[in-house]
């Protein structure tokens, strides 16, 4: 999927996955990272999402990745923070207080460029990609941050009758992707009110996935 498909939606406002409020399964199930309080939590993917702003409110440190500078430009004003950018590479970095957030391709984003991680929150990073970029991915995000702990959301549904993103992402494509550095375990599953898009029935699960000893 190239580029321009993500920058072309921004630009036409064509944002039907972006959420006015906190995703539900992130509010309930956060605990579950054990986290205290000034963690880090890495989020692929960000694009303006609301789940930033609630957990900087919960005293938590963010640092993010997004191909869009409109919707980081857009975050920004939502937050009411002025940040400060600067060019890394190939990337632009957006920081003010407790959030880090990098512009460009994530495949760009390295360690050091990211810095110290405790957790990933990946509610639309994985399930965004095609098929074909999403083992590069996850072995990617396990790289640059040290297989820290993390908590996923996929959907799982028919995808004969209509593509994504988002894509369907099935256990097996989880644990194969994740499975030989993560113990990876499903804490809730249900189905989406209304189908996806409203238009095919599917479920949409969290995986909890912490490190191997």
């Amino acid at each position: 999927m190239e580029a321009s498909f993500w920058h072309e939606k921004w630009e036409r406002g064509e944002i039907n996955f972006h959420q006015s409020e906190a995703n539900p399964l992130l509010t309930e199930h956060f605990e579950k990272l054990n986290l205290v309080k000034d963690s880090r939590v890495f989020l692929p993917l960000c694009g303006k999402t609301r789940d930033i702003a609630w957990l900087l409110a919960g005293g938590y440190r963010v640092a993010g990745a997004e191909l869009s500078e409109h919707a980081i430009n857009d975050l920004f004003k939502e937050l009411g923070l002025d940040p400060k950018i600067s060019k890394i590479g190939n990337l632009t970095r957006y920081s003010a207080k407790d959030i880090d957030i990098f512009v460009g391709d994530i495949f760009d984003v390295s360690a050091e460029h990211l810095g110290p991680t405790n957790a990933i929150y990946d509610r639309a990073a994985l399930v965004a990609l095609p098929s074909d970029t999403r083992a590069q991915y996850a072995s990617h995000l396990i790289k640059i941050t040290g297989a820290a702990p993390q908590l996923l959301i996929s959907y799982e549904y028919n995808q004969q009758l209509i593509d994504g993103p988002p894509f369907s992402v099935n256990e097996d494509e989880v644990k194969q992707h994740y499975g030989a550095t993560y113990q990876v375990k499903s804490v809730e599953s249900r189905n989406v009110a209304g189908g996806l898009k409203g238009k095919v029935a599917s479920t949409e699960t969290v995986w909890l996935l912490q490190k191997k000893q």
